[in-house]
Order: C-alpha cells, then structure tokens, then sequence
C-alpha cells in the first residue's frame, strides 16, 4: 500500500511544480507587457500640445478637466455626447501637485503620525 501512494505523491508534486512554474510565468509575461505598454504610450503622448493635468468628477458622466493645451491652460466639461470650453487660465493660477505633496513620502512618517494622533485622542479621553 506505501508503495502505491509514492508515485501518486511524486505526480502531485509536479503537477504543483509545474502550476507553480506556469504562475511565476504568467505573472512576469504580465509585469513585462504592462511595461512595455505604459512606455509605449508614454513615448507616444511625448512632445504633444496637449496634456490633461487635472481631472474632478462633478456626477456621474460629467468632469472638469484642467488642460494645458500649447501654453494656454483651458478648463473644459465633459459630459456624455458634449464637451464645453469653460474659460481659459493663466499659468499663476494653476498649482502643481508635484509641488503641494511631500516629496520623500514614507511609510514610516504615515505611522508616526498615526501613532500621535491616537496617543493625543488617547490623552484626550484621559483628562
């Protein structure tokens, strides 16, 4: 009986071997074809005159969009079947994320600060 179950047992080790092998396969055929399509793209929209820099849903099918259009700043509506100039911005008016958020972003200073602001609730609670 012990000499039955050990070609069974062998069977199933390859059997998970190989879905193993085929998901570490897939997984990185994936990771490699997502890349070249973003830098595709990239590379594509590069040296455009125009670019979307920010988007803010109003309802469901109707945005806002700031975009840079040459060196002119148009803020537009998009709905379903329609799209409207709104009005045109000077470049003074539009901020830049990049500049608005921290730069070197870390996990680490998120969790200080979570941890201070439960010990200041905690604090709170206490007096």
């Amino acid at each position: 009986m012990v000499l039955a179950t050990l070609p069974d047992r062998a069977e199933s080790f390859t059997q998970f071997l190989t879905v193993i092998l085929v998901f570490v396969f897939v997984l990185a055929a994936t990771y490699f074809t997502t890349r070249f399509v973003g830098s595709y793209q990239k590379n594509r929209s590069a040296g455009r005159n125009f670019e979307v820099i920010e988007t803010c849903k109003v309802t469901n099918g109707k945005y806002l969009q700031i975009v840079k259009i040459g060196e002119k700043y148009v803020v537009i509506g998009i709905g379903k079947d329609s799209i409207t100039s709104i009005c045109e911005l000077s470049p003074e008016d539009i901020k830049d994320k990049r500049e608005s958020e921290p730069a070197d972003f870390s996990f680490r200073s998120f969790l200080d600060k979570a941890r201070n602001s439960i010990k200041k609730g905690e604090n709170n609670n206490e007096k």
